[in-house]
């Protein structure tokens, strides 16, 4: 199964590098605002201005005398930052994103190259870019295909990397014939219906200390001054340190349930509205629980797996997964309870994911037509199924997740 990949890597530019770096981020950063700009003035005047009519006024401006420090660098990057605006405000329309907003200088850099700017060379692993040479890569990863574009980004640390969209064959999994209820939480990452559990890292916790301590010293530092950068910089790598240990646990553990199990069930958790919690928002937000259901899902479609999803109102925790009786009122910080009606004695995760997986095999019989059951065990007509929003986001470059059918049950 071949599919669009995007693999990362870490890259050493030398000094005159960074300096053609520098003109290539400032140059395509130029072309984005100037578009946004224009679009945005001529909306004011009544007026539509689409891709082709924005880059016919980019032309223009690139070949302004004022302006011919933008002829130093390659005009793919510009082009393609006009092509990210129009995807912009095609995800905006469709109310899918907010408004565009303008590039600053201070944030994340990057510029991509399509095939006619780029180089590749398969047999000694080179990557030519134009106005650049060869670039020093760190291959930490085998692929086989040729890359269709190339990303240069510099994050908020300072750090360079090389992504390449690529098109990956991807190996079907043989089947292991089992399925598995996921419940995610924060006590716990996740724990499973078959009575695993997966401890929640807190990485945010672990870094806690040394992060306030630079953040602190950061808030003394006065503004302008070299010292502030420096410390600023201090900061941006340590929180890419805590996103890098979130990411590679997260990527174990979503790899693993792959492998093991055919049939992996998740609850379709509102963690948009979770995060308006003050109480749990760090914590929410340090558990990642969209960033895991986003990597198990396109995993799944790479390996023939199937992803089920229960309905965001579904009571899993506060329902018996033995007889089925739904309490009242489950507050969080009970752990442990034992059913009023059957008398059985269950852990609150551990029942919860036993429920949710119990809900998402009735799916496939609502999905032909019959009649499916509700949180409260009454026999209802399903609705259709829809893909997930999130698949709508991805362009043609971009790596997409699977459609995953979504029944919803009132």
């Amino acid at each position: 199964m071949r599919v669009k990949t995007r693999q990362t890597f870490r890259f050493y530019p030398s000094e005159r590098q960074q300096r053609q770096l520098a003109r290539d981020f400032g140059c395509a950063r130029h072309a984005y605002n100037f578009a946004l700009k224009l679009r945005t003035d001529s909306f004011k005047e009544g007026k539509s201005i689409n891709y082709n009519a924005s880059s016919a006024a980019w032309t223009e401006h690139r070949r302004d005398a004022a302006f011919s420090w933008l002829r130093e660098s390659s005009c793919v990057p510009q082009q393609q930052a006009l092509r990210h605006l129009q995807t912009a405000f095609t995800n905006f329309f469709a109310k899918r994103a907010r408004y565009p907003s303008f590039r600053s200088k201070h944030g994340r850099q990057s510029a991509e190259h399509t095939a006619s700017s780029f180089k590749w060379d398969a047999a000694n692993r080179n990557l030519t870019i134009t106005n650049l040479g060869r670039l020093n890569i760190h291959w930490s990863r085998e692929f086989q295909s040729t890359p269709t574009t190339v990303t240069i980004i510099k994050d908020c640390a300072g750090r360079y990397f090389v992504a390449l969209c690529l098109d990956e064959e991807k190996e079907v999994l043989p089947k292991t014939w089992q399925s598995i209820g996921v419940d995610l939480g924060i006590s716990r990452l996740a724990t499973l219906s078959n009575g695993e559990r997966f401890a929640n890292p807190r990485h945010t916790m672990t870094y806690a200390r040394k992060l306030g301590r630079l953040q602190r010293v950061l808030a003394r530092r006065v503004k302008g001054s070299n010292r502030r950068a420096l410390t600023k910089r201090k900061v941006a790598r340590q929180h890419s340190r805590i996103a890098s240990v979130r990411k590679d646990c997260l990527d174990k553990l979503t790899t693993d349930l792959v492998r093991r199990f055919d049939v992996i069930a998740l609850e379709d958790l509102n963690v948009r509205g979770m995060v308006k919690n003050h109480c749990l928002a760090k914590h929410v937000s340090d558990a990642s629980f969209g960033q895991f259901r986003r990597m198990i899902e396109y995993k799944a479609g790479w390996h023939g797996k199937e992803i089920r999803i229960a309905d965001r109102f579904f009571p899993s925790s506060k329902r018996c997964s033995g007889c089925g009786f739904v309490h009242a009122s489950m507050p969080l910080d009970v752990r442990a309870f034992t059913c009023v009606q059957c008398g059985a004695k269950h852990d609150r995760d551990e029942n919860a994911a036993k429920n949710i997986l119990n809900f998402a095999e009735v799916i496939p019989q609502a999905t032909a037509g019959q009649a499916g059951s509700n949180g409260r065990g009454e026999r209802v007509k399903p609705r259709a199924a829809s893909a997930v929003k999130g698949n709508a986001r991805r362009s043609v470059n971009r790596p997409s997740s699977m459609d995953v059918e979504h029944v919803l049950h009132s």
